[in-house]
């Protein structure tokens, strides 16, 4: 086999930093066991001819039929790739004939359901677009083909991005139904990118994508005992993508490991003329500061947050903290932001606007059977029996009675939600402490039961100042409540990536924090 170029690099670094015991995938009988199964693993695999991309995806699609078909029935698969089994035939025989693309070469990837890809449906979870199929791929689903990655399928979301209803359920769709959080069943998976968190800790794919605008990753991750990187905005390419807010929107990596986070993000990142806030697209090295000894000698500022609503938050804080200091790093503690939740009310007038027109726009553009969001909302209101059933619209509504984006109004809230969680916030305090980064618990407490009648009992986070400010933002699973994940939320400057990916791995390897699910029905 010959690798060459940075990909060869990137390669040999990720599979070094992984003992020889650690990438043997475990094996049930003659079949190929993917629980568990990592990227480096595969990749090992591959290398050594043990295992192909071909019997790889094959295992997957035969898990998803098993676990999310039937079996627990997660419901977070939306769409399979019927190609799949012949992609990745190709990207065998190119490997066979000794060209390797990269780290992720006849890896499965699957895409959140908002995000377009050739053949497949992409309908935002909408039965409105449920027969949408775009002709051209999403920009960073190119950059996963030409990457070597296997597009497996699409998963589940909560509909429009939880951009709908006052009162709606994370990971409900009218397309997809309500998709379920692994560890226990009647628990959420939270939102939007419900799908990929749910299907990506239940081993259902290699490594997935989610897109958030404030949360949609973080908030999955954490809940899911995931690893989740929201970039900083402009990173990847949104072309392709239902928007909601061209001030806050990116796709993401969603993966089981720290390592697999930083693998997927350099293989989407790049410039993309169709969206001119994508920054230089030089290629990028995520992986090669992901040390052991990382922590040391950085300045982490432990963000002040509610303490006493949840002992296990506390502890698990308490705890990840203390692995902060023991890997090196010094620990600022009880670190404020003086502006927290000021950018609230502005952030919301934002995202009103800015999703009228971003929605106007695509509609019209891929050709959709509703050209406008004022069509939409009719649309709905003549399906309402199967598309409201649980919960409203009053988000579209409250959007389409807005103005364009050359209101005074949009603008002042714009410049004012900057200010206050980035200038006066997360930047100022980063500047202030003379900090690397900050560390909080990204949620205030694990997933709550699924509730269609009553909605999303949301139990507060630590992300929402790094999606305003469009900074990036990485969660680390570092605990449990009662066998429910808990997550650490790394925030950091713009363009931080590399460095919070490398503590974040620092962080990971030490504590070891992330459980498998079981499939539990229910807490007793």
């Amino acid at each position: 086999m010959r690798v060459t170029g940075l990909a060869g690099v990137v390669i040999a670094a990720a599979l070094a930093c992984v003992p020889e015991a650690e990438v043997r995938a475990p094996t049930v009988g003659d079949e190929l066991d993917v629980v568990e199964l990592d990227a480096m693993a595969a990749q090992r695999r591959m290398t050594d001819g043990t295992l192909s991309s071909r019997a790889l995806t094959r295992a997957y699609l035969a898990r998803i039929a098993a676990i999310d078909d039937a079996g627990p029935r997660l419901s977070a698969v939306i769409e399979v790739n019927t190609q799949a089994e012949a992609e990745a035939e190709v990207l065998d025989r190119e490997r066979a004939a000794g060209r390797v693309r990269g780290p992720l070469h006849g890896v499965p990837v699957i895409i959140k359901d908002n995000i377009a890809v050739v053949g497949m449906v992409n309908s935002a979870g909408s039965l409105a677009l449920a027969l949408h199929r775009p002709r051209e791929d999403a920009f960073l689903v190119k950059r996963l083909r030409a990457a070597g990655a296997v597009i497996l399928g699409k998963t589940n979301l909560s509909e429009w991005a939880n951009f709908r209803g006052e009162r709606s359920t994370s990971g409900w769709s009218s397309r997809g139904g309500q998709t379920k959080n692994p560890y226990v069943l009647d628990r959420n998976p939270c939102g939007s990118s419900a799908g990929t968190g749910s299907a990506i800790a239940a081993s259902l794919a290699t490594v997935g994508v989610g897109t958030e605008t404030d949360g949609s990753i973080l908030c999955p991750s954490a809940v899911n005992g995931l690893v989740g990187l929201k970039p900083t905005v402009g990173l990847i390419s949104r072309a392709g993508i239902v928007p909601i807010s061209s001030t806050q929107d990116t796709a993401g990596p969603m993966t089981r490991t720290v390592m697999e986070a930083g693998l997927l993000l350099a293989a989407m990142v790049g410039v993309d003329a169709a969206d001119p806030a994508t920054r230089a697209g030089e290629a990028r090295d995520y992986v090669g500061g992901m040390r052991r000894d990382a922590l040391r000698g950085k300045r982490i500022g432990a963000l002040k947050f509610r303490r006493g609503t949840n002992a296990a938050v506390d502890a698990a804080f308490n705890n990840a903290v203390a692995a902060l200091r023991a890997g090196g790093a010094e620990v600022v503690d009880s670190v404020e932001i003086a502006t927290e939740g000021q950018w609230d009310a502005h952030e919301f007038e934002v995202l009103l606007y800015e999703f009228k027109d971003g929605m106007d726009r695509f509609l019209k553009e891929v050709g959709t059977p509703v050209g406008s969001l004022a069509e939409l909302i009719a649309w709905n209101r003549a399906h309402a029996k199967e598309v409201l059933r649980w919960f409203g619209q009053e988000l579209f509504e409250q959007a389409q009675a807005k103005g364009g984006l050359d209101s005074p109004e949009y603008r002042r809230a714009r410049a004012e939600a900057r200010r206050l969680a980035w200038d006066e916030g997360l930047g100022a305090t980063l500047a202030r402490h003379r900090l690397d980064a900050v560390v909080v618990p990204t949620m205030g407490g694990p997933a709550w039961p699924i509730d269609p009648v009553l909605g999303d009992r949301f139990v507060g986070a630590g992300y929402g100042v790094a999606a305003v400010a469009g900074t990036p933002s990485l969660t680390v699973p570092m605990g449990e409540d009662h066998g429910l994940p808990l997550g650490l939320a790394f925030l950091g400057a713009p363009n931080s990536e590399a460095m919070l990916l490398a503590i974040g791995y620092a962080f990971e390897q030490a504590t070891r924090a992330r459980r498998s699910p079981g499939f539990i029905p229910r807490l007793e």
